[in-house]
């Protein structure tokens, strides 16, 4: 696993710790399901995202 560290303003990391806590996550927890709900969403419209030519898992 790996780390990534992103700029947000205070405004909208607030905003994500309000819907992190109402979901019973971490801040961090929130944005992997945010990102996982992402890919999801593209890979439905534009078919499945293969890595490095292997099948996704």
């Amino acid at each position: 696993m790996k780390s990534y560290s992103i700029r947000i303003d205070d405004e909208m990391l607030d905003k994500l710790h309000v819907i992190a806590d109402y979901e019973a996550r971490s801040a961090n927890g929130q944005i992997i399901v945010l990102i996982r709900d992402c890919i999801e969403e593209f890979e439905k419209k534009n078919g499945e995202i293969v890595l490095g030519g292997k099948e996704k898992k």
